[in-house]
């Protein structure tokens, strides 16, 4: 694959239509997840699902800093996303088999993406540049840990569980060592990848919301009134979801990348690689819940999807609270109280009709963006105020 075009470090590009069309097949993973939730409503359960996501967030962003490198826009790099894509279907259609007869496919499927990913942008770097041996060193470890995930798929039980999750402390243990190194990040580009895997998550919102009121429709119950208001609900949730993202921290998350000088490797790595994997795991498991009430929104919540409930919105909001503290030293105020809010009425309403606990989850995330609007606009205003006078008094 020599001889593509790798633009300057400082050249940023936006993501090629084989990118999306990539994230696109994790649709399917991150709706197998979420069945799995719904029917494994455990701890066990709960530990399978994140394994899997850990095991699924690997390639994907691997993947996302390769094409952050090497544009997309190439037909040869376009050739391996598009393989690569074709590939992640049959690991998604093993996620709720995966530590059963289905463990041989999501392992091999991964590990070939893994594998994909890696070659991608060791084949297409120059061999005597600081970022190839920096990828080197990232990628030696990462080939080696990929032996125990294929291994991992060909034994069972705990001896599966035990080498998946060894294969993924060795490949964060290696992005830990790599984080000081010389590494091509293109803050537009890493942003945007980012926006669109959440993107993709938020739809399982959606899709909670379609398989649920299919399900009434074959049951012969129609759009009851307590259908209806979930299906509001459930939409508005999705909605402030979205807005609590890329109202502000997107850009502000982009925006200190672009203003970094140094260590920008260490930075896209803490914000994006781990900080975004519980947000977007935060969505999948709170889409359970939401499928839940959905389909049962007159009944009270079982007491594991309600505690399914709470971890979602931990992880999410708890994810952003990080990132955001990592990019510029700010803590989440309204977000984290809110969040407390929120775990409380998980844990008070058991007697509650399940439509209505979603109903106040909504009026509480509302609540809070909009004080923390005004909170960051009075601030702003404040400031524009008292640059004006020092500016006046100066003349």
């Amino acid at each position: 694959m020599r001889g593509l075009n790798i633009p300057e470090i400082d050249e940023d590009f936006t993501a090629d239509p084989v990118e999306l069309f990539f994230d696109l097949a994790f649709v399917f993973a991150f709706s197998q997840l979420v069945a799995h939730l719904v029917h494994h409503p455990t701890w066990t359960g709960a530990w399978e699902a994140a394994l899997l996501f850990a095991i699924l967030w690997l390639p994907w962003s691997w993947f996302t800093w390769s094409a952050n490198a090497v544009p997309g826009n190439q037909r040869a790099v376009r050739a391996v996303f598009l393989v690569a894509t074709a590939v992640t279907v049959p690991m998604a259609a093993s996620v709720q088999t995966a530590f059963g007869s289905g463990g041989a496919t999501f392992a091999v499927s991964g590990a070939v993406i893994m594998l994909m990913s890696i070659a991608l942008q060791l084949l297409a770097l120059d061999r005597d540049s600081d970022t190839y041996r920096d990828a080197m060193r990232l990628a030696a470890p990462t080939a080696a840990s990929l032996s125990l995930l294929v291994i991992g798929g060909f034994v069972d039980g705990d001896a599966r569980v035990a080498m998946w999750l060894a294969m993924v402390l060795i490949t964060l243990a290696g992005t830990a060592a790599a984080g000081g190194g010389e590494w091509i990040v293109r803050a537009g580009h890493f942003a945007e990848r980012h926006g669109l895997i959440l993107i993709i998550a938020l739809g399982e919102v959606i899709v909670a919301i379609g398989l649920s009121v299919v399900e009434g429709f074959g049951e012969g119950d129609g759009l009851t009134g307590p259908i209806r208001i979930g299906l509001f609900a459930a939409g508005a949730f999705a909605g402030l979801l979205w807005w609590s993202y890329f109202d502000r921290v997107l850009p502000a998350l982009e925006h200190k990348a672009e203003q970094l000088t140094e260590f920008r490797g260490r930075y896209a790595r803490d914000v994006y690689t781990w900080a975004h994997a519980p947000i977007i795991g935060g969505v999948i498991t709170a889409a359970a819940a939401v499928e839940e009430i959905l389909l049962h929104p007159s009944d009270h919540l079982h007491v594991e999807f309600r505690w399914m409930f709470a971890i979602g919105l931990s992880l999410y909001f708890g994810g952003i609270a990080i990132a955001v503290w990592r990019a510029w030293r700010v803590v989440a105020r309204e977000r984290l109280v809110a969040l407390a809010v929120m775990i409380g009425l998980c844990a008070i309403s058991g007697s509650w009709e399940a439509v209505w606990l979603l109903v106040a989850i909504d009026v509480v995330l509302l609540v809070a963006l909009i004080f923390e609007h005004l909170r960051i606009e009075t601030h702003n205003s404040d400031a524009d105020t008292e640059a004006a006078a020092a500016e006046t008094t100066a003349s």
